[in-house]
Order: C-alpha cells, then structure tokens, then sequence
C-alpha cells in the first residue's frame, strides 16, 4: 500500500463556497491526488496525495489554472493581518457609502433623470470605465467558461453585456461599480468568519526561548524538539506541551478550556502551549512540539470543521449550481414573451448566486469559532446541525455526570483477613489499571502505608474488573458479574442500596473481600439536565456499567431512567437501536471508555478532552474543561446557528424570487436591478455576525 503525503497548501482568492468548488475540482483532477478539502475559512488546501505521483509545484499549476493563486507562506499570514485590520474601519464607511449610492440611484430612476444622465456623458467614459476595472473580471469569467465552468461573476458578466447591448452605458459602468462594492462586501463577510478561526492561531507563539549547556537563545519554533527546555519569562505564552522542571507560575488556560480562573502551576505540573504566564517565570520540558501539542490539534480541528459539511449546506452548494440555468431560462423567456432587452438586463443583473453558497458557511464558521474561543469544539456544520434536531441524550455515569475521582469509603474482610490485608492485595493487582476505581485503591493503601507486592499476568477485562497473579496465585478483582462468589451476601445488598460502587476480591476462587466506592456528583449538572430539558430535549437516559442498585439511587435523585449493568459493547447496541427508530442520538462521555459509542452516535460529546487525544478524535463536540454547563450551551449554540441559517436561505429565497419577478415584469429596470444584487449579502453579514458574539456558558463552582 502506497503511502500518502499531507499537504496544506494556502489558497488566495476565495470568497464564497463555489470558489472553494472551483479549487476542490482543480486540485482532484491532479493525478495522484487521493483526496482534497478546501477550507474558506483557512484559506487553505488539504491535499492526500501520493508523493511519487505528483508534487507541490503541480498543486499550484492547478490552483493557478482555476484563477486562484498560491502565495509565499511567509508573507501569507502578514498581508491576511493586513486586510483583516484594513476591512474593519472600512465597512461602516462601505455600507453608508452603498446606502447613500442606492438612494441617489432610486431617486434618479423615480425622477426619470437615469436617461437623460447617460445621454449627456460621452459613451467612451462608461465603456473605458467597464473595460478597465472590469476586465479581471471579465477574463476570469471567460477563462472558467472554456473551462466549462460558471463562477459567481457569470451572471453579473452576461449584465453587463446585456446593458452594452440594449445602449445603457451608463448602468453598465454602475453596475461594474457595484460589482466591485459587492466583491468588497462578499470578501469582508468570508473574512468576518476568518478571523473568528485566525484570531485562534495568532495566540500560538512564533518563537521559544530555548535553554541549552545553560544558554538561553530564541529561536523559531520548527526548531525545537521534543526534551528540549524552554524558558517562559511572565507575559508569555508557553510554546509547547510539557512538564515542568523548575519555576511557578499563575496560567491563564482559557485559550484552550475557556475558563476564566487561573491556575497554579510548579515543578512536576504538566502544561500545554498557548497558555499565558501571567506571574512567575517556568523552565518546561517540552513533550509534544508544533502541531502535535494540543492546542495545535484544536487548531487543526476548528480549521478542518468547515469541511464537514451539514445537508442543508450541501443542498444549498447544489441548488447554487442549478441557480444559473434558472436564470438564464427566466432570461429568454422574458426575452421572447415580453421582447424586451432591459428586462432581461434587469433578470440577469438582480440574480445573485453567492448568496446562497454564503447562507450556511458564514453561519457555521461564525458560531464554529465563537465556541472555540470559550472552549467548545464543534465539528463540523453536520454536527451543528444533527444537535440541533436531537432526540435523544444518554449520559454515562463515572467521570461524566460524577467528578471521577471515586473514594474507598468501606473495606469488608473476610475469611480471618484484615481490611488492611485485603487493601493490600488489591492495590497490588491494580496496580498496573489505569481504571478510576484503581487509582482510588492505590491512593488508599498508600495513605495507610501499605507496602505492595509484584503482580504478574495482568490482565484488564473491559466492564467487568481484571485478573494478575500475586505470589503464583490468581486473583480476581471485579462486580459481581465477574465474581460471582459475591453475589447476594448482606454487605454487598447493603452497600449497593446506600449507592455506592463495588469492587470484590477473589483469590482462586475464594471471597476475600470488598471495597465500597463513592463518587460525588458534578455540582452543576442539575442544573444542566434541567436547562436542556427547557431547550426542549426531554429524553435523558443514564448509562452506567455500575450495578443496578448503585445506578438507582443516582437517577433517581436526577430524575432519570437509567440503564445498569452495562458493557462498552452494551452502549453502542443502545446507540444503534435508537438509531434504528429513526432518533438522532447524543452520548455525553468521559471520551475514554466511551470512545466507540461516541462515534457510533450522532452527536458524541466528549467531557473534559484537554489533553486527550482519544477524545479529540472519537468526539463530534469536545469539550475542553470538565464543566456540565457546556453542554446546554452547545445546544443553544446549534439552535441559534440553524436558525440563522434558515433566516438566511429564507431571505435569499424570497429576495430572488421577488427580484426576479420584478425584474422579468419590468418594473425593476437595469439600474436598480444591479443596486439590488448586493443586498442579500449585506443582510447575511448582518444576521450571521451575530453568532460571532455568541458568550459561553458561565463556569461552574470550582469542584
């Protein structure tokens, strides 16, 4: 099997979803490309391609040959600052510009002075204006049409040229005019989005101070490598993940988690790039470097959402498609029933495709990097999208909706044992588990100052406990379903009616005791459950492989029907019967254990995932502190967002409709139909902005 090289190649030009098409379609026709996805809001190329096939250089022939370009990663970044800053100051003077230009426009055609305008000015002025500013334009327009491709400037073309034609020279220079006030508002509106995902990535830093034979000397950050140590002075943000080895520190972590609250950090503390050093200065011994830290993965994530598209986003890729032989066919049959040249100018002129391909993506993107921004990772428009129409919530129990962290509150001996002896010999067989229950063992036997003895044959059994050998002697640790010798005795039905988890301890057959576990439950999450049954999701279902009993007394204090005994494989059998009944499925997890029913689910919402790549990759939304109000406001998110999104195809639909109509009957002449065509952008901006000031939940109490 051949390996596959992973390019990500900036792309220049793009201002809509049909551009990113356009590049999609360039780069796949490349041989020994395998896959692509092009990313507005990056601005990027993601290529999968086979490096003894084909080459950068043959990528960006291709980019090239579509009308886009490829530019100097090192000035890349720079310029793209440059426009964001210019575009800000610069919209408000646009938009009041274009307004005041619309109502002259308006005024003149009600007072019928249009005409009599044009005919005083030299018909050379209107034409050298369109030819001139027009001409780039106009010869990408032809280049894509040999090509056997329409692009959004096609229709605004095939205006101009109807207006030269029927004589309208001056409507044709306002309407190349407008054209370019359009692009402005169209490159402004993807930019918007931008920055929302861009603003993510300037937080990374550039350079490390690098200390090395005990010198201290910045470099780029390419250049370190994972062990090097690096020095991070107050004011700065740490350039890698690692473990600290000397020093202390106050972080704020919110670029990452989105908490407010900072935290502490010294010597042995692990802590994770992007993170800012507010007082005290660090040596840190880095573990992970560059893209492989885990804000470089959050980065990654965010920047490859936007491909991940929802099908009210593909629908309206596709209807974008259709759009220009509507138009043109209610062009020539306004031609032949109404035989009239300005009409079908005007048809031509009103119509804007844009506007559809920008109705979802800007949405998306906006609330996409909004959510980043306070520590939600959303995946994706399909993920929006799927939250946005859940049935179904099931909750796993330990580490989601409790803190994790369980404690031996009980240890029952028997067989002429001591409770000591049989924490002992527990911790000993656990103490190769990374399971919670034993780390609460181990952490107890060392508080009694317990000395552990080897364990050999290890053996982890998913859901139900484990197995190891200790001094030739096989010990079985595990609920009753493993061990079953403990089933139905008076402790365990008395310490699995007051709720709590159980470990039972077996050596070749024989009880030789129990360990009782409690574990608190998350201080929010009452709160949480009952604001996403007020948003309208009512079916809340725990899952939990603890026993019944145990699961009992924890739904019913939250009021929910719950579902006990359960293996991994049990949960992703409850995901898919669900599915099965047509429900569209969200699983909250741990992200660890739950990995497989995550995926399986619609919607897999991962807690606590800073610092897990598991829970990274396997969840649909991640998210980056272990706080329950997260995920209420995720659904809020999603609602608002599809919303939006709907609010937008609605308007787009009935603007084009209504303009085309108009248009067609000739009551809306060349001149405004060409003022007319850049609203529906405007309106889109307006509405899908307001996601970009989506706040995040408030944070919890500190557990």
């Amino acid at each position: 099997m051949k390996e596959l090289e992973r390019l990500e190649v900036p792309v220049r030009g793009m201002d809509c979803a049909e551009c990113t098409r356009h590049v999609q379609q360039a780069i796949a026709g490349v041989r020994g490309v395998q896959s692509v996805e092009v990313l507005l809001a990056s601005e990027k190329a993601i290529v999968q391609l086979d490096p003894q096939t084909t080459t950068l250089p043959a990528i960006r022939r291709a980019i090239e040959s579509a009308g886009y370009s490829v530019p100097d990663e090192a000035i890349a970044p720079a310029r793209a600052s440059r426009l964001a800053g210019l575009s800000r100051p610069l919209l408000p003077w646009l938009t009041f510009g274009l307004g005041g230009l619309l109502l002259l426009i308006v005024v003149a055609e009600a007072l019928d002075l249009v005409d009599p305008i044009s005919a005083g000015i030299p018909a050379w002025i209107p034409i050298g204006f369109v030819v001139i500013i027009g001409f780039p334009v106009f010869r990408n327009v032809v280049r894509m049409a040999l090509r056997g491709r329409v692009i959004a400037h096609t229709l605004m073309s095939l205006g101009v040229l109807a207006a030269l034609l029927v004589g309208q020279w001056l409507a044709a220079a306002l309407i190349v005019f407008l054209m370019w006030v359009g692009d402005a508002i169209e490159r402004y509106t993807a930019g918007t989005a931008r920055r929302a995902v861009r603003s993510l990535t300037e937080l990374m830093p550039q350079t490390a101070r690098l200390e090395r034979d005990g010198q201290e000397s910045e470099v780029p950050i390419s250049q370190v490598r994972v062990g090097d140590v690096v020095v991070v002075r107050p004011g700065e943000r740490i350039p890698v993940d690692g473990v600290v080895e000397g020093g202390s520190a106050t972080l704020d972590v919110s670029p990452l988690t989105g908490e407010s609250m900072p935290a502490e950090v010294a010597a042995g503390s692990k802590v994770m790039a992007a993170s800012l050093a507010q007082l005290g200065s660090l040596r840190v011994r880095a573990t992970h470097v560059g893209p492989d830290t885990t804000f470089g993965r959050v980065i990654r994530l965010v920047e490859e959402a936007e491909a991940n598209r929802g099908t009210v986003q593909r629908m309206a890729d596709r209807f974008s498609g259709y759009y220009l032989p509507v138009v043109v066919g209610v062009a020539l049959l306004t031609l032949v029933l109404r035989r009239d040249p300005g009409a079908v100018a005007a048809v031509l002129l009103v119509a804007c495709s844009c506007s559809f391909a920008l109705a979802t993506p800007i949405a998306v993107m906006a609330t996409i990097g909004a959510a980043a921004r306070h520590g939600l990772l959303f995946k994706g428009g399909r993920v929006i999208e799927a939250f946005d129409r859940a049935d179904v919530l099931l909750i796993d129990k330990t580490g989601t909706l409790t803190l994790g962290r369980p404690e031996v509150t009980d240890v029952i001996a028997l067989n002429g044992l001591t409770p000591e002896a049989v924490l002992g010999l527990a911790a000993s067989a656990e103490r190769y588990s990374e399971h919670p229950l034993a780390g609460a063992v181990r952490a107890a036997a060392e508080a009694r100052g317990l000395v552990l003895q080897p364990a050999e044959a290890f053996e982890a059994l998913p859901g139900l406990g484990l197995r190891a050998r200790i001094d030739g002697k096989l010990f079985t640790l595990g609920s009753s379903r493993l061990v079953t010798s403990a089933a139905g005795r008076p402790e365990t039905a008395r310490l699995e009616a007051e709720g709590k988890t159980l470990l039972h301890v077996e050596r070749e057959g024989e009880l030789l005791g129990t360990l009782a576990f409690s574990d608190s439950l998350r201080p929010e999450v009452p709160a949480a459950l009952e604001a996403l049954r007020k948003l309208g999701l009512h079916d809340l279902h725990l899952l939990t492989g603890d026993n019944r009993r145990t699961a009992a007394a924890l739904a019913e204090r939250l009021g929910l029907p719950f579902s006990a005994g359960l293996l991994p494989q049990d949960k992703i059998e409850i995901v898919r019967r669900l599915q099965a009944e047509g429900k569209t499925v969200v699983m909250v997890g741990d992200g660890v254990n739950d990995a497989p029913a995550l995926a399986q689910a619609d919607v897999g919402i991962a807690m606590g995932a800073i610092g897990s790549d598991i829970a990274l990759e396997a969840a649909s939304i991640a998210l980056m502190r272990d706080d329950w109000t997260q995920v209420p406001e995720a659904l809020r998110m999603a609602r608002r967002t599809m919303s939006v999104v709907r609010m937008n195809l609605g308007f787009t639909v009935v603007y084009n409709a209504v303009g085309l109509t108009l248009a067609a009957l000739g009551i809306l002449p060349p001149v405004l139909a060409a003022a007319a065509q850049s609203i529906p952008d405007l309106g889109i901006l307006a509405n899908s902005s307001r996601l970009l000031r989506q706040r995040g939940a408030p944070h919890a109490e500190a557990n």
